[in-house]
């Protein structure tokens, strides 16, 4: 409250506190750094980022002030240098080290810690042991980063606080939750699996190029490279190799549409009980889930999705500023 020149009582009003949920989908996750781009063209700024997965990478890059770099670093990505990032190996507990990609991060990210960033975040992972939902709040950046990314059969579960975490896409794909309960009064969400499999909620009106298509091996570009490996590995260009029309889905295929479906099915249920005052779903389903080199493609489809909804969100931001400070539900 304050007073006015004739004395008189008068309610301060402020913008509510924005939460931003940034959902999981391996590649398609460029998509968020157009989405992100979209909202700070409009001076829109969360105050709360929860991410998932590589909602939880671009969502912490850019709280570390590096989301330029990391537009750049994925709008050069081609097949021969995500070859480079690919440290393929047979006996541990994923096909990828994912060393590579963790000494990029570590480039950019430095030792950043959570604690060091200007809002709160939050990276959501899956306790391997227990299956319960995990949300890193503290402690190193890239290593909350690295434990929300961590694909079973891709990547090696990663370690923190004693606990071996898993990719977080497989309790909470989009989280809505998590930025209500860092206390959020307003949440933007934005899901890569909106038209995976039909419509989850609003969505823009974007066309789609008639010559794509969805039968792109994801992992593609693993066998790719395999193809050159040690005749002792070759097991593993069977179980990845690409899957040829009318045969029986390899590894990777399987991996991939499998991730899909838990996050579609996931995300229909608990967007259900916990909706976002503002849903974004890009167009982008027919993009693979590891198509890491077509993030030109994905961050403009991500700007387009978000700049669709700024009407909107500055209407929400309207009617959600009338209300007193402190009376917010």
């Amino acid at each position: 409250m304050r007073l006015d020149t004739s004395g008189a009582e008068q309610t301060t009003l402020k913008r509510p506190p924005l939460g931003l949920a940034l959902g999981g989908g391996v590649a398609r996750g460029w998509a968020h750094i157009g989405a992100l781009k979209a909202l700070l063209e409009a001076d829109i700024k969360p105050d709360i980022i929860a991410g998932t997965s590589i909602g939880a990478l671009v969502g912490g890059v850019y709280l570390a002030g590096k989301l330029d770099v990391l537009e750049n670093w994925a709008r050069a990505l081609n097949r021969r240098r995500m070859m480079s990032y690919m440290d393929l190996r047979w006996g541990g507990s994923g096909l990828m080290r994912g060393d590579r990609l963790a000494r990029v991060l570590k480039h950019y990210l430095g030792d950043t810690h959570i604690e060091d960033l200007d809002r709160k975040y939050a990276a959501v992972a899956c306790d391997l042991r227990t299956g319960y939902e995990v949300w890193l709040q503290k402690g190193l950046l890239i290593d909350a980063v690295r434990a929300s990314y961590a694909l079973p059969g891709a990547f090696d579960p990663v370690r923190v606080d004693g606990r071996y975490m898993i990719d977080g896409a497989l309790v909470n794909p989009v989280p809505v939750s998590a930025c209500r309960a860092l206390g959020a009064h307003m949440v933007i969400a934005v899901s890569l699996n909106g038209d995976a499999f039909g419509p989850i909620g609003s969505s823009h009106e974007l066309d789609v190029d008639p010559e794509d298509n969805e039968k792109v091996d994801p992992f593609h570009l693993a066998s790719q490279s395999i193809n050159k490996l040690r005749p002792d590995r070759l097991l593993l260009k069977s179980m990845m190799g690409v899957t040829p029309e009318g045969k029986a889905p390899k590894l990777g295929s399987v991996m991939m549409s499998t991730l899909n479906i838990v996050m579609d099915r996931i995300s229909r249920s608990r967007l259900a009980g916990d909706p976002p005052d503002v849903f974004v779903a890009p167009r982008i389903g027919h993009i693979g889930m590891m198509e890491f080199t077509k993030a030109d493609e994905l961050i403009e489809r991500g700007y387009r999705a978000m700049q669709h909804e700024i009407p909107l969100i500055q209407s929400v931001i309207e009617v959600l500023s009338q209300i007193p400070s402190g009376n917010n539900t």
